[in-house]
Order: structure tokens, then sequence, then C-alpha cells
């Protein structure tokens, strides 16, 4: 933070940072020891809010089903892979023990932690401000020109043009300082500042005192987007305190709240200087630090350590400190591209969101892709596909051809081109599989009493209240609300039957859970391929154009699973599409046999002539195996949803309804329903009622699902 010295404006500025994050760390005080007690009762998994934790796992290359799986099989601390969890040591990479270190069951990481906490620092300097009562702070480099600090460090342009930055003010490895390299600030270039966020972007002369270059000392990659910290988990902060050489507190400092604009973390370690970077274990930036939090007395003065209010002339070392305060760096980024800026100005503001803004690459945090394992295209319209190599022909005629029966497979070890997003979906869906292979399939006991605690007070005795009920209860424990991903959330665990194989759910036809996986796996780099022959030729087609063929694309080449309302009905929107409850394990042929016909109870079935998946025409398609199990699922989609499917001819008509009762009735619920249910109820919150209590199928009033 700034020392006692600056002028007395900025002390009255310091001061009042000071009071305000103690007001808004005491207002917080009811939720974060709620976030406390959920942290040692249940872990970090469940603290913060369920989108921000399934966002902070994407960026891990993770899910909740790995997370669960990891969470719930027992640990052996004698195995020499690393882990703590029984699988042999090929099965272990990032996903795994970056999952095991957030969980808090290992804190092993890898060497590569320090190198790139080495790499990244350099970019972090010692600011100084010039001229009368001048003091110190910490920035760092944000693009190749722009270094970022507190708006309480550097109050306005003329404060910034008799300033410097030092950078390598630090020891060597032998102990000994190294020679800093300071670069004068140049406001006059560029600068802005946001009183309310507490920070200034500020330029930076391209070359030291003694000629050092400034690009030498690089620059922090800064992102937007959500996931790069939740509540529990601990942070880094680069710091230059009071002024010293370069220190670093390491995982010293856990996250115990999340604001709009800020997050608390508390520390035992010295308080950190304003200015300074927070990190994560992935060395990304996620927040500004500006403040800490002073302990105050009744009347809300910062107190300082003898128990007396403290005013900026005591120092502050003199503060009694209870936490730290950052700005969340997603919020500065925003704030940072709403000024209008124009000219040399805005060019040098867009360097920090263009070029070069990918963070040092981390084993298991891929660079290029997001986080979760997808590219997002600005195209004529927006996409999102998982990275690879072709495993299918392509080119102008790759659309037309038929769907293989089964889609060809990756090689055995599962090693991909680059080690793209595609072979960590892989990795994970497998070590997932074998996790899974450790547990018992059904435990009838503890489900039977998660079944009474979610639907306790529920009332029965009338049909569309009893609808209303479940739809509301449906849809408020519907969470987290994973993305389609059946190679990862599916084939692993949930579609498995007793036997620990796949079968598809309109022919019966048995698949080993691998197989599937590495399926789906081809198909999904065969699909980037054609998206990238699509994207060479875009400036020659038109939205519409390009949106036809990309739908031709995931119609050709389909996963080996089904939807079994699908997605046409709903526009391929979430949650509806990754809702687990309506998808199973089902190949391409009797995916694509059955298309999006509604279900249809033909007459003399038994007798007719039809294919291994089933029967179909133009009134409906009636499947060959699974009649009761895909009625339940159906049936889920009509409460979960209700009034989004039936608002089209060829849609599931109201007067079909009979047709899933019927087939709900002859059919009883199976093992592998129930085993489905309860692990479905782990990774995304709700159950299927009609299987938990088949005997409300008669009783609920169906009528106003339909619009």
């Amino acid at each position: 933070m700034a020392t006692p010295e600056l002028v007395s404006e900025t002390e009255s500025d310091y001061l009042s940072q000071l009071t305000m994050a103690a007001e808004r760390y005491a207002n917080r005080t009811a939720q974060r020891e709620r976030n406390q007690a959920v942290l040692e009762t249940r872990g970090v998994l469940y603290a913060d809010e369920p989108e921000r934790v399934e966002k902070r796992l994407a960026r891990l290359g993770a899910d909740w089903s790995l997370a669960r799986a990891i969470e719930r099989t027992p640990s052996d601390p004698v195995t020499t892979a690393g882990s703590t969890l029984r699988l042999p040591p090929d099965s272990f990479g990032s996903d795994v023990l970056g999952l095991e270190r957030l969980i808090g069951r290992n804190n092993l990481t890898p060497v590569a932690f320090l190198e790139e906490g080495a790499a990244v620092s350099r970019a972090v300097g010692r600011v100084t401000i010039g001229g009368p009562g001048g003091g110190h702070g910490t920035g760092f480099m944000i693009s190749p020109s722009l270094l970022l600090t507190n708006n309480h460090v550097l109050r306005g342009k003329e404060t910034a043009g008799r300033s410097t930055v030092a950078f390598a003010f630090q020891a060597g490895v032998d102990g000994r300082p190294l020679e800093p390299a300071v670069f004068q600030l140049e406001p006059q270039r560029f600068f802005v500042t946001d009183r309310q966020l507490d920070f200034s972007v500020v330029a930076v002369a391209g070359h030291g005192a003694r000629g050092e270059a400034l690009s030498s000392f690089g620059r922090l990659a800064l992102g937007e987007a959500q996931g790069k910290v939740v509540i529990g988990e601990f942070v880094n902060i680069v710091q230059h305190p009071r002024g010293e050489p370069k220190q670093l507190a390491l995982r010293e400092n856990q996250v115990v709240d999340v604001l709009d604009r800020f997050l608390h973390y508390e520390s035992d370690t010295d308080e950190g200087s304003s200015g300074s970077p927070v990190f994560n274990d992935q060395w990304e930036v996620v927040a500004l630090h500006h403040s800490a939090v002073p302990k105050t007395d009744a009347e809300g003065r910062p107190l300082s350590i003898d128990g007396t209010p403290w005013a900026p002339e005591m120092g502050e070392h003199r503060v009694a400190w209870r936490a730290n305060e950052g700005v969340r760096i997603s919020r500065v980024l925003r704030a940072l591209r709403e000024i209008t800026l124009t000219g040399p100005a805005a060019r040098l503001r867009d360097e920090v969101f263009t070029a070069g803004t990918t963070p040092p690459p981390v084993e298991g945090v891929p660079s290029t892709p997001s986080a979760d394992g997808t590219v997002q295209l600005t195209v004529p319209l927006r996409i999102s596909f998982g990275l690879g190599t072709s495993a299918y022909p392509v080119g102008p005629a790759a659309a037309q051809q038929p769907a293989p029966a089964l889609a060809p497979t990756i090689p055995a070890t599962g090693r991909l081109d680059g080690g793209s997003a595609v072979e960590r979906d892989v990795n994970a869906a497998l070590v997932n599989f074998r996790l899974a292979r450790e547990r018992p399939y059904y435990d009838r006991t503890a489900d039977s009493a998660a079944r009474d605690a979610y639907y306790a007070g529920i009332d029965t005795a009338d049909g569309e209240a009893l609808r209303r009920a479940l739809t509301e209860l449906l849809e408020e424990t519907h969470e987290p609300r994973p993305r389609y991903k059946p190679m990862r959330l599916l084939y692993p665990w949930v579609d498995q039957h007793e036997d620990g194989r796949l079968r598809s759910v309109y022919s019966g036809k048995i698949f080993s859970v691998e197989e599937l996986i590495r399926a789906d796996a081809a198909v999904e780099e065969a699909r980037l391929a054609r998206v990238q022959e699509l994207l060479r030729h875009e400036s020659t087609a038109g939205p519409a154009e390009f949106e036809a063929e990309f739908a031709a694309l995931e119609a050709s080449m389909p996963f080996n699973c089904e939807h079994v309302v699908p997605q046409s009905w709903f526009a391929e929107r979430e949650p509806m599409r990754g809702d687990l409850h309506h998808l199973f394990a089902c190949e391409p042929k009797c995916n694509s046999y059955r298309n999006k016909y509604p279900y249809f109870d033909f007459p003399g079935f038994e007798e007719a002539v039809r294919q291994e998946c089933g029967m179909r025409e133009d009134v409906g398609f009636e499947p060959e195996k699974g009649k009761g199990t895909v009625a339940r699922a159906t049936l889920y989609f009509l409460l979960r949803y209700p009034g989004l499917v039936g608002d089209e001819l060829d849609e599931f008509p109201e007067n079909r309804l009979p047709t899933l009762l019927t087939w709900h009735d002859n059919e009883s619920v199976s093992e592998y329903e129930r085993h489905r249910n309860a692990a479905i109820a782990e990774i995304q919150g709700n159950r299927n009622p009609l299987i938990d209590h088949p005997e409300w199928a008669q009783k609920i009033d169906f009528s106003g699902v339909w619009p």
C-alpha cells in the first residue's frame, strides 16, 4: 500500500478506502459466516453459487461429475502416483490433481507452479511517487505499454507524471539484490482512472533509465470471463509491501466472500501492497488488491494495533488488520472498456483486450481454447466446439455422408494431436469411469432417504396442485445446470447398467463405456475439422447459410446419445439440451432413424416387420426397447419445462399422453433407472418424480404442461 508520506489529500483518500472496505466487510458478516460454515461442513464445491463453481470447474478442465466422483472416492495416501486416489499413475493429469487440490484432499502441485509464478512476477513492479511527500505502491503491466495500479496510488496525471516503476526490485536466487530497471511513467500518452473501483491505468516508457526494454518484463493477461476463483480457494499475491523488495504471499489468502465488485480474502501474512495482482493457482489475475480491511470501533473508525483510533500519520504498519479486499478484475476490465477514448489512447487501451491476452500456459489450463474445452468463434453467428484433428473426411461433401453405425474411435492411448481439448475430455471421462468402478452401483437405503427428503411437504391430494408443486421443485433444485457433454457426464457413470456397460435405449445394443467415449471424441474432432472448412469460406456465406450448414453438420455427425425430447423442439437451448434426465446412450443409426418423430403406439407392433431400433411412419416412432424408460423421461421433461413442447404440429401433442402413461404402466421402474436417477441427482440436483413415485403418474394433472 502507499506509504504514509503521501500528500494529505491522498491520506484522506486512503482513510476513506479503509473505512468503506471495513463497512463492506461488516455488512457481509452473516453471509461470510454462512460461507465459512459450508466450507467446514461440505467443502469448497458448495460455498459459492453453483453457476460460479461450475464455471470454475470448467476452467480447470473438469465438471461436477468428475469432481463428485473424486470427492466420494476413498483416498489412498500411500499411492505412488502423486494423488490420494486409488488409480494407476497413467490415469492422472491436471484434471485429477487440480481437483484434489481444490477440494483440499491433496496439496501437491507440479513444480511448474513455481516456475509460472516466477515468470508472471516479472511484470510486477514497485511504483514510486516522486516529488514532495512521495511514497510507494505496486503495479503490473497489462499490455505492452500500460500499467495497472490503484487510484489512491496514482490519483491523477500530475502525480503519475513525476512517478516511476521499478521492475526486478528484488533479491536474486543467491540472496543478493538485483539491479532494478526503472521506467518513467508517461500519463501524457495514456492515463485513465476510476475512484470508485480504485484503479488507474498509465502508459510506461518503452525503455528504462539504463536502456532496458520494457518488453523484457512481459505482461499479465487479463480476462473478463467468470470462473477464475470461488469462495474457499486460496489466492497468491505478488507485492511490494511498504515499498520493500518484491515478496510473495503464497496460498495463505483464503477467499471468504465474493461481492459484485470486490473479493474478500483473509490472511495470516503481512498486509498486501495496493495495486498488487491477486492470482489464483493457475496464475490468472482474479483481483486488483486495493485495501486491507481494518478492525474498527463502534463508530466505524479504523483501529491501530493498540486499540486506539488510527490516523494516517501513525503509519500503515500500525493498523490492526482483519482481512484484505481486492477489486474483481472483471469489473476493472468492464469499466476500462466502457471509457470513451479516441485516437492513440483508444489503440493503447485496445491492446489490453486484443493481442497477447492469452494467459501463460499452465498444465491443464488450455491457452487457446477456454478452460471448459471450447473455443468461441465470432462469425456470422456464434458457435462453440471442441478442439482437435479430423477423424472424418472434410470438405463440401462431408455433410452429405450418411451417419456411420458407430463413429470411428480414437487410438487406445487416448492421445490426440497437440494435447487438444478433446483429449482432455477423453482423459477426464476415463478417470471418472475408473472412479465409478469403486462405487456401489445403487445404494437403495441412501437413495430412499434422499428421495423422502426431496419430496417432503409435497401434497398429492389435488392433481393440478401436485403438477405445479413438482414443476417448482424440479426447477428450484436443478443446480447446477450442466451443458451437453455426454462423453463426460453420461457415459462414465450415469447411464451405466448393472454390468458396467451401456445399452442403446432403442435397440438394446451393448457398448463398452470406453467405446462410446472414444467414439464421441472422434465425432467432436471431425466436427471441428468441418467447421474450420466452413470458416475458410465464410466470406461467401451469410448467417443463414452458415447456420444451416452447421445444423446439417451436427445432424450428419451425431454423438452416440439420444434426447428423448428432440433438440429441435426446444431450439437446442440449455438447460434442456444438457438435462441428463432425458439423455440416453444410443447409436447414431437409431438416433437418425427416430429423427424428431413423436412417440407413437402402433397397433400390431409385435407382429409388424420393423427395424432393430423400432418402427417409424409419418405419424410417429415406437422404439424396440426402453418404452417405459423413455416415457418416464418424457413425462419428467413435460413437468420440468411446461409449455415448451407441443406448440408445433410435429411435436408431442397432448393426445399422445395416454401412450406415455401406458408405456409407463406396462414397464415397471428398473434398478437401472433408479441408479440413473440417483446419479443425476448428485450431478444436477433434481430428480425424476415418475421414477421415485410411479403411482403419481395417475394423480398428476398433465393438462397444464402443453402451450
